[in-house]
């Protein structure tokens, strides 16, 4: 079953009559879910630290936000990667800063967002090209930033899901950017958009089939670029070898069987992945906590897994 709450907060959408991203222009998006956050999304942890920096770039700066735990010394901390969801089109550092507070907080690791270029402006491959310069950068300047280089996680939701597993095949293919975790919530992996749950929960589930287009239309700008397995992580011809993963879907996501199928390819390669579907929730659940029971609770989950990859003990 849908949870309730999900189903009540559906219910209030379509009663309000709150527009679908896939009507407004990529400005107005992106500011309206800036201003939506509030009424889904706890209010913002204590941290140690926030600081915004800047990384550098082939296409030039990226803005990175930097958080230190509450309770952390000055020994260099271990540190997540963070990619915001939005369908490569919307999100930034702010609509996502509830949940790296918590996650740092719960996994007691430093966390640095990356607010990478997004479409239509900057369509693909400019997201893969600056987190990728985004985590070199971190690791390239741990020490200054007080981290430690040797345990670092990349992680995201959606399309920054989709952005945390390319970067993860990325390093390893490159063989100069060690990665210890990623953490992929309800990642895009297939840019084919062909998983029967594409179909069952396109539509109703808000997140819609017209939605997805939307956003992979503004991302990418030719066909092929759907096999390219920076843009579809799950078409990589060898995902062996890779760093341990969590990956949590939602029973309610047109995403979610891409989400399985991805996980059930890591195992079938002999890389190791956890897999967990919130059963009864739907795409986007993990940023609204406020009104979503479950969304604390996959929050807890992954800050006790990335704890877990990360810690030295």
């Amino acid at each position: 079953m849908l949870h309730p709450q999900a189903r009540a907060l559906l219910d209030f959408i379509e009663a309000r009559g709150i527009p679908q991203t896939h009507t407004l222009s990529p400005a107005d998006a992106r500011a309206f879910y800036r201003e939506r956050r509030a009424a889904t999304q706890p209010l913002p942890a204590e941290v140690a630290e926030v600081r915004d920096l800047a990384a550098d770039g082939p296409h030039g700066t990226i803005p990175v936000r930097l958080y230190r735990p509450l309770g952390s010394g000055a020994g260099p901390l271990p540190v997540l990667v963070y990619y915001h969801g939005g369908g490569w089109v919307i999100g930034d550092l702010d609509t996502h800063d509830v949940l790296c507070r918590a996650l740092a907080n719960g996994a007691g690791c430093a966390v640095v967002a990356v607010d990478y270029r997004m479409g239509p402006e900057h369509r693909f491959p400019a997201a893969v090209d600056d987190v990728l310069a985004a985590t070199r950068w971190v690791r390239r300047e741990a020490t200054t930033l007080g981290l430690d280089a040797s345990r670092l996680a990349v992680g995201g939701d959606s399309a920054g899901g989709n952005l945390a597993a390319v970067v993860a095949i990325a390093a390893r293919d490159a063989g100069d950017l060690p990665i210890a975790f990623q953490l992929l919530i309800y990642p895009a992996t297939d840019m084919r958009r062909g998983h029967p749950s594409h179909q069952a929960n396109g539509q109703g589930y808000l997140l819609t089939s017209e939605t997805m287009t939307y956003f992979h239309d503004h991302y990418i700008t030719d066909a092929k670029h759907d096999l390219d397995w920076r843009a579809s992580p799950l078409l990589h011809t060898d995902l062996s070898k890779l760093p341990p993963a969590l990956v949590i879907t939602a029973g309610y996501d047109p995403l979610r069987d891409e989400g399985l199928a991805y996980a059930e390819a890591l195992t079938a390669a002999g890389s190791r992945a956890d897999y967990v579907c919130f059963e009864r929730q739907i795409h986007g659940f993990i940023t609204m906590g406020k009104v979503l029971d479950e969304a604390n609770t996959a929050v807890a989950l992954c800050a006790t897994e990335l704890h877990r990859a990360l810690s030295q003990d």
